[in-house]
């Protein structure tokens, strides 16, 4: 036998079949990167939803931020400030949610509840009623209710919301939260929705709230500042 024909054979590679093994590992690495971007995509995509649903509609919490407010909270949540520690409220004043003008500061003299709240979150749905039910009774004794409408993209939802539960105060419209950054640091979370503040006929914040409230606590809320002479 020649030296020739003991050799080991070796594959030869054409030109074709190196072209071929190249596509396919071209392919499998391309559909790695594909599924492996997928996987990233939806990862992404679940994280931002659940964020946006954390941050959509809060109910509860005891602080808007760091700042020395005098809110003192009780056991059901309503967080009161003592008359001498009471300080004014910012300017709020502009549109309302059908195009009006308002000025908070008009009210002076008489207690108003400021009701932050959105036509896309629940508890604001909830507790529509008690705040429509306590404005209709303790409007003849000097109670003026004003809503802040926030992050409603337009005003037609807020106008359908107040509508279908029959709501007939007004409503500043605030879709960015601007008027809420304008209070003391630490009064106001702009993150929970729906919160309540309670002025005194001063002008002066007198009562909070940060989450939905029922009937009886929204008049519980009310009943120490109406006794104030």
């Amino acid at each position: 036998m020649s030296a020739a024909s003991r050799a080991p054979q070796r594959s030869i590679r054409t030109p074709q079949h190196t072209n071929r093994t190249n596509r396919a590992h071209g392919r499998s690495r391309s559909q790695s990167r594909s599924r492996s971007h997928g996987r990233a995509v939806l990862l992404t995509g679940g994280a931002v939803v659940a964020a946006l649903l954390l941050s959509a509609c809060g109910s509860g919490g005891k602080s808007g931020g760091a700042g020395n407010t005098g809110f003192v909270t009780g056991s059901d949540g309503i967080a009161t400030v003592k008359q001498g520690s009471r300080v004014a409220a910012p300017e709020l004043s502009g549109k309302t949610i059908d195009g009006k003008q308002l000025d908070v500061a008009d009210y002076k003299g008489k207690i108003v509840v400021l009701n932050v709240w959105g036509s896309w979150c629940g508890p604001c749905r909830l507790e529509a009623k008690n705040f429509v039910k306590v404005s209709e009774d303790l409007k003849d004794q000097g109670v003026q209710f004003v809503g802040i409408n926030t992050r409603d993209t337009s005003t037609s939802p807020a106008i359908a919301f107040e509508k279908a539960h029959g709501v007939t105060y007004p409503s500043l419209y605030d879709p960015t939260g601007k008027l809420m950054l304008r209070f003391k640091k630490g009064t106001l979370n702009p993150q929970t929705i729906p919160s309540t503040l309670v002025l005194d006929r001063d002008g002066k914040v007198a009562s909070r709230s940060l989450s939905a409230l029922s009937e009886a606590s929204l008049r519980k809320m009310l009943k120490p500042i109406l006794a104030e002479k």
